[in-house]
């Protein structure tokens, strides 16, 4: 079951303090194509923040937009206080950024790769040795400063790109996709860094992913979809929106049955690759009524709580896909204009 995406968005709860992240009305359009349209947000001091959506709706935009790699066609972003348009060395000086694409120099070492970062940030030599020392810790590499990076695993050189990302002592950490790629209990691991480094460092970490249970982490997350955001809130919050439970059965013939519950039942029923789908209530109330109802024989039901999914499959009338084509060209065109603009 689907809506469209002007469904009414989510409660979102008010960040406490004055937003590190504000953005008032965001437009970006390219010739008659609106990449972003009238985008409002704000990211509270010390929070993880997640930014969903699929290939081409517009969050790779608006993160490039904050990091000054794009101007914006209209509207307003600020960033620590610093306006992107009018301050933008200001901002760059207080972000920093991990890209989904590799930018890690593979014949260096850990600690090089540091230095250089450290260097280009203008970080005084004074303070240079033990702050990569320091750094280096957090992620659990401090033991492989000395070795080179084409001796690292992925979950390793993902670390160690957290830790180039923070070398500067950054307000707000840019994140976009930062498990891509990785084995669970690897993302489970750099989710262990990324708590701590937050509590150690009192950042902000602003991140975009696909993966509905990595956005659970977020406190609060924004779903975009062509261009505009469709819903706000809680991960609590957006599962609210779904309702009780939902109600998923594989049937000998799903448009049918879809079809029989409509008219019969008055629900509104979709059929997924898993089956037929509900959302009701009570699903162990639902189910025998469902099964009665239908002419079709029943092979499978399964009734759950609501997911991230959920929420992402009612607001925008699709399933999020890991294989999003275009995603990687992108951010490897953004992690070349960041480059340039260092």
């Amino acid at each position: 079951m689907t809506t469209s995406v002007d469904a009414p968005l989510a409660t979102a709860t008010a960040p406490a303090r004055d937003p590190v992240i504000r953005v008032r009305g965001l437009v970006k359009t390219y010739g008659k194509v609106e990449a972003v349209r009238g985008i409002d947000l704000d990211v509270a001091p010390g929070e993880i923040f997640g930014f969903l959506g699929p290939n081409g709706a517009g969050k790779t935009t608006t993160i490039q937009i904050l990091c000054t790699l794009l101007r914006a066609t209209a509207g307003h972003a600020s960033v620590a206080g610093y306006d992107v348009d009018s301050d933008p060395d200001a901002v760059r000086s207080c972000i920093g950024l991990v890209f989904q694409d590799p930018s890690l120099d593979q014949e260096l070492t850990a600690r090089e790769n540091l230095d250089f970062h450290a260097i280009v940030y203008n970080v005084p030599r004074a303070v240079r040795s033990r702050r990569i020392d320091a750094v280096l810790e957090m992620v659990g590499l401090r033991d492989r400063a000395s070795a080179p990076v084409k001796t690292f695993s992925g979950g390793m050189k993902r670390r160690l790109e957290i830790a180039r990302g923070i070398m500067h002592a950054p307000q707000v950490l840019f994140l976009d996709e930062p498990t891509q790629g990785l084995d669970p209990q690897t993302r489970a691991h750099i989710w262990e860094y990324l708590n701590e480094l937050r509590r150690s460092e009192d950042i902000t970490i602003f991140m975009t992913t696909h993966y509905m249970d990595e956005a659970e982490y977020c406190e609060r997350i924004a779903v975009i979809d062509h261009g505009a955001l469709v819903a706000q809130g809680s991960p609590d919050q957006l599962k609210g929106m779904v309702g009780g439970d939902v109600v998923t059965a594989g049937t000998a013939d799903d448009g049918a049955a879809a079809a029989e519950l409509s008219a019969k039942l008055g629900v509104e029923a979709g059929v997924t690759a898993d089956g037929v789908r509900v959302e009701v209530a009570d699903g162990a109330a639902f189910v025998p009524r469902m099964i009665q109802a239908l002419s079709v024989p029943v092979r499978s039901v399964t009734i759950r709580r609501p997911s991230l999914d959920d929420v992402f499959l009612k607001v925008t009338g699709r399933a999020i896909r890991d294989d999003e084509p275009g995603s990687v060209d992108d951010l490897r065109n953004m992690a070349q204009m960041w480059m340039r603009r260092r």
